[in-house]
């Protein structure tokens, strides 16, 4: 067992927020038995204070939204999981799809997903898809695609598939998909293990791209310092391994390192900070259970040569994206964690020093499934909600 290390004081994010003694209240464990590794691993102080947010619901009308990217001039690139990318103006003004994108298989989890605007964007207009590419036989698998928006974002032109999870499966689960940038240009993309039993065992090998978080070049090349290039049967592209279903990723916006925040099984939510090469344990360690009630593999939580989750949720969160605050709209709030959630809804706030949760906050439950939550050019905070009929929230501080 390998607890994550923290870090420097030096690059350490600070306690903005006095805290309560005790945790957010949410009910019993799903697994009573399990114990955490080290203290504040999980149920941190219940954060103090009396924060009230307003919200203003910008569009709606939205099929599944799941991921959205800011363009320069203040417009929004929205996914809808169907398969349409549109334009949302700050006003609220919907755009009819953007053609030109690749065919997506959406059935169950899988469809259009992440958005993400290249390092370059200014001068070459890149915008990055990540969606279930179907690959035939009810076979199906994550891709990442890019191509350039035209200058009245109307059509992607261009269009090239940089990244393909391999092998395939036939399962409409566990596609993973978000996409994050790291200081030095190149990609990271997490990507699921399909839920099923059979593929979730492949999280723990090197020859495939199942439950991983995998790294690559902006144009789909292999970076040469990935931490197992070079290596016999094993792939170039991978990052780090032994994840379930990552749905959230963020760079630190300090240290510019990668966290990741996955959806474990029932009463095992994970926040991680992925480093190359390590192994993250899943399916052999994991807290919780699985949904039947019987334990995952051996019911074991800690192994030597894994690592343990920066923190974890028994009940869960179910966590779609996750962003660093960095504005100043949000009084105290400055590299602080926000976390979308799913069950019970809402966003999931997390204080962090030297590396550990310090604190944890909830707000918003009444919005229900939220998919996505980023931070706006004017330092609000925006949110999808993955409905049948979605929205596209604008979140500040109530005056």
């Amino acid at each position: 067992m390998r607890i994550a290390p923290l870090l420097s004081p030096v690059v350490a994010l600070m306690l903005t927020s006095p805290v309560m003694a005790e945790p957010v209240p949410v009910g019993p464990p799903n697994a009573p038995d399990q114990t955490p590794a080290f203290e504040g691993q999980t149920r941190a102080p219940q954060l103090e204070g009396t924060v009230r947010l307003d919200t203003q619901t910008v569009a709606d009308g939205l099929e599944h939204p799941w991921g959205m990217a800011f363009l320069p001039d203040g417009n929004m690139l929205v996914t809808e999981r169907p398969g349409r990318l549109r334009l949302i103006t700050p006003e609220g003004d919907i755009s009819e799809p953007i053609k030109g994108l690749p065919e997506v298989d959406a059935r169950g989890q899988g469809g259009l997903l992440d958005v993400s605007l290249g390092p370059d964007f200014d001068t070459e207009r890149w915008v990055y898809l990540s969606y279930a590419e179907p690959r035939g036989n009810a076979e199906n698998a994550t891709a990442v695609a890019r191509g350039r928006l035209n200058e009245d974002s109307t059509r992607l032109t261009d269009v090239e598939t940089i990244f393909q999870q391999q092998p395939a499966w036939a399962s409409t689960k566990h596609f993973g998909s978000r996409l994050v940038w790291g200081t030095n240009g190149m990609l990271w993309i997490t990507v699921g293990e399909r839920s099923l039993v059979e593929p979730r065992q492949l999280a723990q090998t090197l020859d495939n791209t199942i439950g991983k978080v995998v790294r690559i070049n902006a144009d789909g090349s292999m970076p040469d310092d990935n931490p197992f290039v070079g290596r016999d049967e094993a792939r170039d592209d991978i990052w780090s391994l032994g994840h379930r279903n990552v749905q959230g990723a963020a760079r630190h916006p300090q240290t510019g390192e990668l966290w990741t925040i996955e959806h474990g099984p029932k009463g095992g939510d994970e926040l991680n900070r992925p480093e190359p090469g390590l192994n993250y344990g899943w399916p052999v360690i994991t807290y919780g259970e699985d949904y039947s009630g019987a334990p995952i593999g051996q019911g074991i939580t800690q192994q030597d040569g894994m690592e343990q989750p920066v923190y974890y949720w028994d009940p869960v969160i179910a966590p779609g994206d996750m962003t660093f605050y960095t504005g100043d709209r949000f009084d105290g709030w400055q590299n602080n964690i926000l976390i979308a959630s799913l069950e019970p809804g809402g966003i999931v706030r997390l204080t962090l020093e030297e590396g550990r949760v310090t604190g944890e906050a909830r707000y918003l439950e009444e919005l229900g499934r939220v998919r996505d939550v980023d931070q706006g050019p004017d330092g609000a905070l925006w949110v999808l909600t993955d409905k049948g009929d979605g929205a596209l929230i604008r979140v500040v501080p109530k005056e």
